[in-house]
């Protein structure tokens, strides 16, 4: 395969099967496996700060070997808040092979972020969810929210129904939408959520808990992806907690789970799973048990994704090769 530094827009990485949910899934379960096997490993992230309260730029590093063979870097903006109809969050992923160094490509990341993402929700759906699962509700209408829409429609088709839930609905437009299982938009989060939902998922933006405690209930898994939309009490509320991961990032993220541990009010010790857990050890909760499962978003999955879309686009030469060395472009062999 010609090496070359390869750059993908956001419609080379969905044309070379960026949004792929069965794909991406492969890849979260795959990379779980190698982390646990010491194939893998995720650096301490960091960051500089941009303007205002919320602005930062994080260096997210990652190594993943294995099929992907890959080193890494996510550069992620989370951009002050502006009114100019860009996404707040905005990523790039630098790929080099893991065993020789030699940089492969530069991918726009912000779908396969969502991605994998949504892979990892799905992780939860299939193992820590109390019961089959038959109605879901979702919260948000943003990338995220979307990506789950789509995560659903591919792996889940046997759903009896999906609710879906945003602070703006008649402004949600659906263009050439199609899923097996009907999909019924709401205007009002509170009676929502005494109703019967297998699972609830919540992908917003708030900046402070849009769920309390009235999101608990026997037999249901609470999947939280956004920042701080449940608060403490719903947590503590939780028959099980179960993370995506437990590392340093506890002591900055601006996770609800986070938030609480720092506050005094969780320790680590009363995580009861985590990915590995679920997908090697086999842990399920009891059917009675209400999960709470929050995704940090490790980026060892950004890094593997965007290996897999990089080798898959060289194959369908998609993309723009940039030359990095200009005595030889484009003829190292990978």
């Amino acid at each position: 395969m010609s090496a070359g530094f390869r750059y993908l827009s956001q419609q080379d990485v969905d044309a070379a099967g960026g949004n792929d949910a069965h794909q991406a899934w492969q890849d979260v379960c795959d990379v779980v496996t190698l982390m646990r096997q010491g194939q893998a490993e995720m650096p301490a992230e960091t960051h500089v700060r941009l303007a205002g309260d919320r602005g930062k730029a994080y260096a997210l590093p990652a190594r993943v070997g294995g099929r992907f063979n890959a080193a890494g870097v996510k550069w992620t903006a989370h951009r002050p808040d502006a009114d100019d109809g860009l996404p707040q969050a905005m990523a790039l992923t630098l790929i080099n092979r893991a065993d020789n160094g030699l940089p492969l490509g530069l991918v726009e990341s912000g779908s396969l972020t969502a991605a994998r993402t949504a892979a990892v929700t799905a992780v939860a759906l299939r193992h820590a969810a109390p019961r089959k699962l038959k109605r879901v509700l979702l919260l948000g209408a943003g990338v995220q929210a979307r990506a789950h829409l789509h995560m659903l429609s591919q792996l889940f088709p046997d759903l009896q129904r999906v609710d879906w839930w945003h602070r703006n609905p008649q402004k949600i437009v659906l263009a050439d939408w199609s899923a097996t299982w009907p999909l019924v938009q709401h205007a009002e989060l509170s009676p929502l959520l005494a109703q019967e939902f297998d699972a609830v998922i919540t992908c917003t933006s708030a900046a402070q808990p849009i769920v309390d405690s009235a999101v608990i209930k026997p037999g249901r898994l609470v999947v939280q992806v956004g920042y701080h939309e449940v608060n403490f009490a719903a947590i503590k509320q939780a028959d099980r907690v179960v993370v995506d991961l437990w590392g340093d990032f506890c002591a900055t993220s601006a996770k609800s789970l986070f938030q609480m541990y720092r506050a005094g009010e969780f320790n680590a010790g009363q995580v009861d799973a985590d990915l590995s857990n679920l997908l090697i050890d086999g842990w399920h909760p009891a059917a009675d048990d209400c999960v709470y499962f929050s995704s940090f978003g490790l980026n060892v999955f950004d890094i593997a994704l965007a290996s897999r879309v990089l080798a898959c686009a060289s194959d369908l030469k998609l993309g723009t090769l940039l030359p990095l060395f200009p005595e030889a472009p484009f003829s190292l062999e990978s």
